[in-house]
Parts: C-alpha cells; sequence; structure tokens
C-alpha cells in the first residue's frame, strides 16, 4: 500500500511510519512543515497528489493545558483539521485512521473503559478530540490511545531519566492510573487495523495499569536506579496546579481487539525494559 502519515513528526508517527515502511509498504511522511491539516487547501493538494491508500492521521494539538486558554486552535487543529483530513481521504479513495486519547472520559469510572463507554471529557482537549472523532466518517478507524512513550519524542520515560541523571527530586502523583503505551507496539496494531481497513473505534494500549507514581519507580529500577527516589503526591498537592482536569482512570481496556480476535500489545513492562535500554545504549 501507500501510506501517508501525518504528524510524523511525533513519537506516534515516526515509529508508525517506521513500521510501514519495515513491513514493505510505500510510506509518505509529513510534519507540520509539509502539511498543516488546519489548511483545508493543502489538505487537499498534497493528498490528491500523494494518492494513497491509506492516511493515517498522527498530527494533533496535544499540549493539555495549553489548550485550555488556546481554545481555537484546539479546535482547528483537533477537530476542524481532522474534517479536512476525513474529507480527503474520502474524495481519493483512501481508508483513515484517526488517532484519539483517553482524555475523551471523565476518568470517574471505577473499571477500564472499553470502546461502547460514554465518552465525557472534562478538558478542552479532551473535548476536541472527541470532535475529532466525531469527524471521520463511519469508515475510518478511530485508535484511542494513552501514556505514549517512544523513542522520538518527549515523554514519561524520557522525563524521568532525564532528572535521574540531574539528580532533580521526583514527585509523581498517586491518585491517576493509566495504561503505559509504547509506540512501537500501538504501531503494530495501527498497521494491521489499516491493512484490514476496520471501521470504528479500537482501543489500543499496552496491558498492565500504573500510576505515574508507580511507573516513574518502574522506569528508575529499569534503568537501574534506586526507585526509592520518587515520591507519592496528590493531584490537588502539585504545584503549580495544572490547567487542565486529568481523568483520575484513563485505563483502556482493549474490548473491540479481544472481540475481534486480534492480538493487543503486550504488557507494558516488557516494552519498558526496551526502551530504557534503547535511549540508555
Amino acid at each position: 500500500m501507500r501510506v501517508l502519515v501525518t504528524g510524523a513528526n511525533g513519537q506516534l508517527g515516526w515509529d508508525t511510519a517506521e513500521r510501514f515502511a519495515a513491513s514493505g509498504h510505500e510510506v509518505v511522511t509529513a510534519g507540520r512543515r509539509e502539511l498543516d491539516i488546519g489548511r483545508r487547501d493543502q489538505v487537499m493538494s498534497v493528498v490528491g497528489s500523494v494518492d494513497p491508500d491509506v492516511v493515517v492521521n498522527c498530527a494533533a494539538f496535544t499540549a493539555v493545558d495549553a489548550c485550555e486558554t488556546e481554545v481555537d486552535r484546539a479546535y482547528l487543529v483537533n477537530a476542524l483539521a481532522v474534517r479536512h483530513v476525513a474529507e480527503a481521504a474520502r474524495r481519493f479513495g483512501a481508508h483513515l485512521c484517526h488517532v484519539s486519547t483517553d482524555y475523551v472520559f471523565s476518568g470517574d469510572k471505577a473499571e477500564p473503559y472499553h470502546e461502547w463507554d460514554r465518552p465525557d471529557p472534562q478538558s478542552v482537549y479532551g473535548a476536541t478530540k472527541l470532535a475529532g472523532e466525531q469527524e471521520v466518517g463511519e469508515e475510518a478507524t478511530v485508535v484511542r490511545t494513552s501514556w505514549l512513550c517512544g523513542l522520538h519524542g518527549s515523554n514519561m520515560v524520557t522525563t524521568v531519566l532525564r532528572l535521574a541523571s540531574e539528580g532533580e527530586p521526583m514527585r509523581f502523583v498517586d491518585d491517576q492510573r493509566g495504561s503505559p503505551s509504547f509506540t512501537t507496539d500501538v504501531a503494530a496494531v495501527i498497521e494491521r487495523l489499516c491493512v484490514d481497513r476496520r471501521p470504528g473505534v479500537y482501543h489500543v494500549t499496552n496491558q498492565g495499569q500504573a500510576s505515574w507514581f508507580d511507573f516513574a519507580r518502574e522506569i528508575m529500577a529499569a534503568a537501574g536506579h534506586d526507585p526509592g527516589q520518587v515520591a507519592p503526591i496528590t493531584t490537588a498537592e502539585l504545584q503549580p496546579p495544572r490547567p487542565a482536569a486529568r481523568p483520575a482512570n484513563s485505563v483502556l481496556e482493549n474490548r473491540a481487539l479481544a472481540l475481534a480476535g486480534l492480538a493487543g500489545p503486550p504488557d507494558y513492562r516488557g516494552a519498558l525494559s526496551r526502551l530504557v535500554a534503547d535511549l540508555l545504549g
């Protein structure tokens, strides 16, 4: 297939492009410099010239707190721009796979969220990503993922390793739980869904769950540092307070994959060990 990956300079976009290329597909990558998805004319021009079989949209405005004040930008990039990409995909006969987030849920549920749970975003970021999901159309694939970490970008793993190397004190919240997910594993499932052209919403996260505090300790241990250097705090103790609400529970159950008989990403701990080794190697 010929695959167009937008947001290709981000950590998931990068590894998604690499995954398709490694499988022998022809891949065209577009970062923001090559394609501003907020500009409809540019989207139509690029998608028309590439003429892809599949478009994987990894482009997004992901600065969660900034979205609270840059509301118009958030809706432009995360919602209206998705309308442009979906329109172009339909016009040129491409299957669209759009990446979304755990922030579409409130976080109030006690159990993990599955694909048929009702979204109830509590932040501008979550609201705009849900709006983007609503723009893609019935034939598109929506991949919701969470707590992404990869080799190409800034994330929780790189942050903890940097703080450890600088000897900085580490305090992470222990009252937010999620599914740490790794870009290479998520990209593999994205490829499978796109090859099959499967429509609908899929949760794609590594198995297992942790609080940010738990995850930081596991990163420290994987890097050979003392996990005891990490201290727990509550969200209310964060200084300065974060403008955007975070879901207390953003664990995503990969129910649709399981019911379809498709393998999801493995437990996150193995992926964490590999990523730490790559970052330190």
